[in-house]
């Protein structure tokens, strides 16, 4: 009895231990990012003269540190979850190159001017006075992080840029009223919320199609892989060659859209031309199964990821710096500009949150993105990355704002509504073949009659809950962010006055 006891007893200090370990884990990282802003402060601190405007900028230096923090362990884990997600990188793998492309990205290419209305969500003009302004853009800032925030808390990918569009309306409507607010502009913004994800998931569905039919299906799968294999990768080189012309490198050179294509010409040919005898041999006495032609796919995805991450850091870092830069600018001059230059500190504020961010906090968002929507291999998640970079280029062309995270996520659901599609389609086809069978009893093939009940219903290859929680995160995204960023100005409009 003393024994049971006893045994009883030191199961419960285990389980204490277990918890209390698991609770250090987890604010080990909350930590680490308190001990992030601080250093934040201590720069913005060491960066400002000291007059009236010093304290409003370190506070808003440290809450677009905050932003940018949000911003990495949310909107990053769509660049990488899918290679995560295949196992064709390992969390620490992906984490480590999305972390370095994202700030190359931010620092070499996230541009040294930026819209601080936020794609003329409202009119600076306007605004009363330039103090207004300041509070407003510090209010859509706080508001956009704390949505992102509970966003990642719930894990739900949601877009940022929205997170912020909302916030900085929301700031304006309650800084100056619902005049100050281009609601032709936030009539775009909504629609971009069905054309972002329907447009990636069928660039996505299409691939996926297009390599089962002509690869997996194939009786020589090999054969099939070396013939479309480097036509697959030249195009994702052509895609994303113009994808970071386009989208990341918009500071460093600007050419016309005949350069584009013509360097993205070049660059499939040239793939093309690399890659054709690298497959040939790679292809050499592998087996003929499907798991072999996918492990060709591996390394053009994780290229793809770090293509994608230092494009979003040079894209999204605005999000983070925009009103930051915005603050920095009307607090030192005075002057409400609608473009205003951000300064290297508030870029590498930026950069650092979104990497910070990334580190701490991503797996979560990284392992809902890549495994918890749908099941991901190296091909599939391929056709995820290149339906964002072609989808993306469609809606800058026809100057569609859309948003990478609803594309990303989109372009997962189109790949996983794809093959519950097709496999219920296999399915069928296969118990038509049994009743033909039944119906010529001389046929020497064997019959299974459990083949022909089973599968009546639809097998379910992605997850329905999460596809819920998602698609509600991305409608009250702006309208919370909104409501979020009026209530923080009435706050500090209250104690201000």
């Amino acid at each position: 009895m003393v024994k049971k006891t006893l045994d009883k007893d030191l199961g419960r200090i285990e389980t204490l231990e277990t918890q209390a370990s698991q609770a250090g884990k987890g604010l080990k990282p909350l930590a680490l990012a308190v001990l992030f802003l601080m250093i934040v402060w201590a720069v913005a601190a060491s960066v400002t003269t000291s007059g009236e405007h010093s304290t409003l900028i370190i506070i808003a230096a440290i809450i677009g540190g905050y932003m940018a923090l949000n911003i990495g362990a949310n909107d990053v884990a769509n660049n990488v979850g899918p290679a995560v997600g295949s196992r064709a990188l390992t969390m620490f793998g992906a984490i480590v190159i999305a972390a370095i492309f994202e700030a190359a990205g931010a620092i070499l290419a996230g541009g040294d001017v930026v819209n601080t209305i936020q794609k003329g969500i409202i009119n600076p003009a306007g605004m009363p006075t330039s103090e207004v302004f300041v509070w407003a853009m510090l209010s859509a800032l706080f508001a956009a992080a704390l949505w992102v925030n509970v966003a990642t808390w719930v894990g739900a990918p949601v877009s940022t840029t929205h997170a912020v569009v909302g916030g900085v309306m929301g700031a304006g409507i309650a800084a100056a009223g619902f005049s100050v607010v281009s609601w032709g502009t936030m009539g775009a913004i909504a629609a971009s919320w069905v054309i972002s994800p329907v447009l990636g998931g069928g660039i996505a569905a299409i691939f996926l199609a297009f390599i089962k039919y002509n690869v997996i299906y194939k009786e020589d799968k090999v054969a099939a892989a070396r013939r479309w294999v480097p036509l697959l990768v030249a195009i994702m080189a052509g895609v994303f060659s113009a994808y970071l012309v386009m989208k990341g490198l918009g500071k460093i050179w600007k050419p016309g859209p005949l350069m584009i294509l013509t360097l993205s010409l070049l660059f499939f040919i040239g793939t093309f031309a690399i890659v054709r005898p690298i497959i040939h041999r790679a292809s050499q006495g592998m087996e003929n199964r499907n798991k072999s032609v996918r492990a060709l796919f591996t390394i053009p995805l994780i290229c793809s990821a770090a293509l994608l991450s230092f494009a979003h850091g040079a894209n999204d870092v605005a999000n983070a710096v925009g009103p930051l830069a915005a603050i920095v600018g009307v607090s030192t001059s005075g002057a409400i500009d609608a473009k205003v230059g951000i300064p290297l500190w508030v870029m590498l504020i930026g950069a650092a949150g979104l990497s910070a961010g990334l580190f701490l906090f991503g797996p979560k968002l990284i392992r809902t993105v890549g495994e918890q929507i749908t099941k991901m291999n190296p091909m599939r998640a391929y056709c995820v990355a290149l339906s964002a970079g072609i989808t993306v280029l469609i809606a800058s062309a026809l100057g569609l704002p859309v948003s990478s995270t609803h594309i990303a996520v989109g372009a997962i659901f189109g790949v996983g509504f794809f093959r519950e599609w097709d496999t219920e389609r296999r399915a069928r086809l296969l118990r038509e073949s049994l009743r033909e069978q039944k119906i010529h009893p001389d046929s020497n093939l064997p019959i299974c009659d459990q083949a022909e009940t089973s599968n009546n219903k639809r097998k379910k290859l992605v997850r329905r809950s999460q596809l819920m929680t998602i698609v509600a995160a991305w409608i009250i995204t702006v309208p919370c962010a909104a409501l979020m960023a009026a209530v923080i100005f009435w706050i500090i409009q209250y104690f201000g006055a």
